[in-house]
């Protein structure tokens, strides 16, 4: 007969996804996991099979319950500048608030991009899969900043004497790949430079809620 677990998953994935986070996969000990899990290494191999696969189970949960929460925003049906601008402002402010010593500094993903993803596929897979989730939230989102400019500028056009171009006007340029690899850059330099320097990392974030106000100013 198999012995009954006795302890709850999440817990211990989550203990165990502070640690990744805080030291990268090469940096995790067994012993600094059994540490924070309160399990000895039988039994986390027992119910995860390896260090490998509890890393899996950290990283799955950290997308869950971090990553996509913080991109819900984006995604929204009708999302535009607004949501653009609480995504920086809100990250800019989680980043500012957390204390030197917390290990939940920065991002797992991004901080596993300069770690095992260098030499492990399946990792460069899934850090591959947050870039392109986080890029495609923030094409959304700018598409419809666009559209909601766009027609701001016809509306105005429509004025006499008026005759800014929109989407679909002379002079309108779509500009969308070129804007989601600016902000995607800026947020995932931000949570690799938040390990280090956490006013910068605030600073990169302010720039690209910057930049959103700029090419997008309020009505």
């Amino acid at each position: 007969m198999g012995r009954l677990q006795t302890f709850d998953s999440t817990t211990v994935v989550q203990s165990a996804r502070d640690v990744f986070w805080d030291l990268g996969y090469d940096g995790a000990s067994l012993a600094d996991l059994e540490s924070a899990t309160g399990l000895n290494r039988s039994s986390l191999y027992h119910a995860f099979g390896s260090k490998r696969g509890l890393f899996d189970a950290a990283v799955s949960d950290y997308r869950d319950t971090v990553i996509r929460p913080r991109l819900r925003g984006l995604q929204a049906d009708g999302a535009g500048r607004r949501q653009l601008l609480a995504y920086f402002d809100e990250l800019r402010e989680a980043v500012a608030k957390l204390p030197l010593d917390s290990p939940r500094r920065g991002c797992l993903l991004v901080n596993c991009a300069t770690g095992l993803a260098t030499h492990d596929e399946p990792a460069r897979e899934v850090v591959e899969a947050y870039r392109t989730e986080l890029a495609d939230a923030l094409r959304h989102a700018l598409a419809g900043a666009a559209a909601a400019a766009a027609g701001a500028a016809e509306h105005a056009s429509a004025a006499p004497g008026a005759g800014a171009p929109g989407a679909g006007q002379p002079g309108f340029t779509d500009r969308t790949d070129e804007r989601v690899r600016t902000l995607a850059s800026l947020s995932m330099s931000a949570m690799l430079l938040a390990r280090v320097n956490a006013t910068e990392s605030a600073a990169l974030l302010s720039t690209a809620a910057d930049q959103v106000r700029a090419w997008f100013p309020a009505p």
